[in-house]
């Protein structure tokens, strides 16, 4: 009897061994279809934003990119030609003068209003922090009204404060003693139809930068600024050691926004002064389609568009190449 028991006991240890090592296999490819499938699912979730992309965004990419090796005029247009033409717009486009001088205007003019973005927008974010909970919501309506105004309507209010006849701004001036800007057509040269459309833009821009800022300082640990204190830290040396490293992140993604923002402003420009006097106020966004549109030069315009975008990404692969490399040496 103990022999036989023995031996039924083996057998079935045995047998459930066997059992174990048979369901092995399934059970290692069910975890492994289980880690596959959670592994994927970040990529179909993203799968429709993908797709929406390519629909809007890389079709039309790819048309003008076709379109930018045409002679599309009005001709070819009503009659439903299509002229391939090489290389020809790139060619005339790049060989003028006037391209370049649009390109040097551009980027001064993203420059400047980027810096002014950036400095106004964050000193009103750390006053946001400071600020009482009764000021601080006052401000911030301000802010989110500012921000949320449509941007031809805002461009509009601009037109009227500054109009030359019946400007709030020139009106406000001849009762303050300048007798001589009662009358003065602050669109009549580059300079200051440029520092117009400059305030336009930088007040739009402003609330966003500050909104944000002040969020992302609420972030911060008071215990750091007490730790500070304890050193003998005043408020530069606490702006310096613990505000500004944790808001650097904000402050290299913001800029970067704000770059591409600028760079590619069309409706502000164009409602106020469609690129005048003489065409000293056009950016690349606004020489694209005067030429494009305005003189019926569609392939032209579709040229300079794709420019544009190259322009814009050399621009902005510098920075994000520089913001990288400080990145890495401060590790």
């Amino acid at each position: 009897m103990p022999v036989q028991t023995q031996g039924t006991d083996t057998a079935g240890e045995s047998g459930v061994r066997k059992a174990e090592t048979s369901s092995d296999p399934r059970g290692t490819r069910g975890a492994k279809t289980s880690r596959g499938r959670r592994a994927a699912a970040p990529y179909l979730l993203l799968l429709p934003a993908l797709v929406a992309t390519l629909i809007l965004l890389g079709w039309p990419l790819v048309k003008n990119g076709m379109l930018s090796f045409q002679n599309l005029n009005a001709r070819q247009l009503i009659q439903h030609l299509t002229e391939w033409n090489g290389v020809d717009n790139y060619q005339e486009v790049l060989g003028s003068s006037e391209f370049w001088a649009v390109v040097q205007r551009t980027v001064y003019f993203t420059a400047v209003n980027v810096v002014l973005i950036m400095v106004l927008g964050t000193l009103i974010g750390l006053l946001l922090a400071r600020l009482g909970r009764r000021m601080r919501l006052l401000l911030m309506l301000g802010l989110v009204l500012a921000w949320a105004m449509p941007v031809i309507a805002a461009t509009t209010v601009y037109q009227w404060l500054f109009a030359q006849r019946f400007g709030v701004v020139n009106w406000t001036l001849d009762k303050l003693g300048w007798h001589s800007m009662a009358d003065h057509n602050w669109l009549g040269t580059q300079f200051s139809a440029f520092s117009v459309i400059t305030l336009l833009i930088v007040w739009q821009s402003v609330p966003f930068v500050a909104i944000n800022l002040y969020a992302a300082t609420t972030t911060i640990s008071k215990e750091l600024y007490e730790a500070a204190s304890l050193d003998g830290a005043g408020a530069w040396k606490s702006f310096t050691s613990v505000t500004f490293p944790f808001l650097r992140p904000f402050l290299y993604a913001t800029t970067f926004l704000e770059v591409i923002w600028v760079f590619k402003a069309f409706p502000q420009i164009f409602a106020v002064t469609e690129g005048g006097p003489d065409r000293l106020t056009e950016t690349l966004p606004i020489y694209a389609f005067v030429e494009g549109v305005g003189n019926q030069h569609f392939g032209m315009g579709a040229a300079i568009s794709f420019l544009t975008i190259l322009v814009l990404i050399v621009i902005t692969s510098y920075y994000l190449r520089a913001v990288i490399k400080q990145e890495e040496d401060e590790l």
